[in-house]
């Protein structure tokens, strides 16, 4: 499945477009095991979902990590083209995932973990800045990719909370959630001026993941009724989303389908937490619906964005810098 072609060096161009799917699937996996609870379902299940992936995911960072030290500029420039500046924030995000992976399993390890992904997001957010004050003006302009860039920090509370730093996480709770409707609230404002390109539309599907982290947090804080407004929020633009599929996928597959992978699975994931917390059978319901439809969808996205990996075509597609 990894085979390179010929005369390629591994990792000369690995494309940051692997990522997105990827967190994606530590996304489904992490919901999987919250549904343990909810369905009383073998714990088989998400432990060898969560294994799989963190495995290909240490694999596809191995592969960027060689490209990153043949030639360190490769960062600045993977930043300049959205597929880019998108599959270099789910890779940074993907670290906080992992310390959710670990979490059960060796809470000092995952706070370790969680540092580093911090230090690697803040990294990322000067460089995302610094790339936005050089490049042209209409680089400027906000994109559902900005939740990735400047709320990701959301997931830090899903490990912070277990680790006792409950008022850390309050503060990430309250500014995230402000930049999340400020960068909400602007892209709708676009999008009534202007239509995105249909190549760009799946990105759209990036909204549903911010709101989803946002109620699952505010649960975790017992804070309920934010839990359900960020709940119903979610809901809503997901329902707008499906209602619109068409139009969203009107361009056909493209690396950038990687979008909707992990909303699907942080949607799946909030509604399972609101069901186990007991807020009803409504939640149960549309937990499961969406736990099985990101277990098909997630995985049939990856496959095909990794197959490109492997045949050399995804780097060109997405513009990847080379080394």
């Amino acid at each position: 499945m990894f085979k390179l072609p010929q005369k390629a060096r591994f990792g000369e161009q690995t494309p940051p477009a692997i990522f997105p799917p990827i967190f994606g699937l530590l996304g489904i996996g992490l919901a999987w095991r919250r549904a343990e609870p909810v369905f009383q379902a073998p714990p088989a299940v998400s432990q060898l979902i969560l294994g799989a992936v963190s495995l290909l995911f240490l694999f596809a960072l191995g592969a960027y990590g060689l490209k990153v030290i043949r030639r360190p500029a490769v960062v600045a420039e993977d930043l300049r083209v959205l597929p880019g500046r998108a599959g270099l924030a789910a890779m940074v995000l993907s670290v906080y995932l992992m310390a959710a992976v670990l979490l059960p399993m060796n809470p000092r390890v995952a706070a370790a973990v969680l540092l580093a992904g911090l230090a690697g997001h803040a990294a990322l957010v000067w460089l995302v800045i610094a790339a936005l004050l050089r490049g042209p003006e209409e680089q400027r302009q906000v994109t559902p990719v900005w939740h990735l860039q400047f709320v990701g920090v959301i997931f830090v509370p899903l490990v912070a909370i277990p680790l006792g730093y409950t008022g850390l996480s309050r503060v990430i709770f309250y500014g995230a959630g402000a930049f999340a409707l400020a960068i909400l609230a602007i892209s709708v404002a676009q999008i009534i001026r202007r239509d995105p390109p249909p190549p760009l539309r799946p990105l759209m599907a990036i909204h549903v993941a911010p709101f989803s982290l946002l109620g699952t947090v505010a649960l975790m804080l017992n804070e309920r009724l934010p839990a359900l407004i960020f709940a119903a929020l979610a809901t809503a633009i997901l329902a707008a989303l499906l209602i619109r599929a068409r139009y969203i996928t009107a361009a056909g597959f493209s690396p950038l389908w990687g979008a909707f992978t992990f909303p699907l699975a942080a949607y799946a994931s909030l509604m399972l937490a609101l069901a186990g917390a007991g807020e009803g059978e409504p939640f149960r319901f549309a937990g499961g619906v969406t736990l099985v439809a990101g277990t098909l969808m997630i995985p049939a996205i990856a496959v095909k964005v990794m197959q490109a990996w492997a045949k050399g075509g995804l780097a060109v597609k997405t513009n990847a810098a080379r080394a």
